[in-house]
């Protein structure tokens, strides 16, 4: 099924193999295998297809019909942009408060 879904993403997004190569990474052949069901994707691999194309895990492997993230994956998508905005964020608790109310807000207008 991922490979069948794959190639669907990547044709609707009028995309060529050597695009979606390029984007992670790897040779047009080792796309193709994907594409192609000769070889597996790593886990990475599959998270950052998943994000490209704005969908869920779960439909990228096959596991739901509905394409859109699904709200935990959402939530994983908000704590990996926290851990990021941490590493560069302000040391004062009430400025990190405020901050992260900011992005959360954000967020979730950004989702609606």
């Amino acid at each position: 099924m991922f490979s069948k879904r794959l190639k669907q993403l990547r044709k609707q997004e009028n995309l060529t193999q050597q695009e979606m190569a390029d984007f992670l990474g790897i040779t047009r052949q080792g796309y193709a295998k994907y594409e192609n069901n000769q070889s597996e994707s790593d886990h990475d691999t599959i998270k950052k297809l998943a994000s490209f194309f704005n969908v869920s895990t779960d439909f990228l492997l096959g596991f739901s019909e509905d394409p859109y993230i699904m709200k935990d994956e959402e939530f994983e998508k908000f704590i990996l942009d926290l851990r990021r905005w941490h590493k560069e964020g302000p040391k004062n608790k009430d400025e990190d408060v405020q901050r992260l109310k900011k992005i959360f807000e954000a967020y979730l207008n950004e989702s609606s």
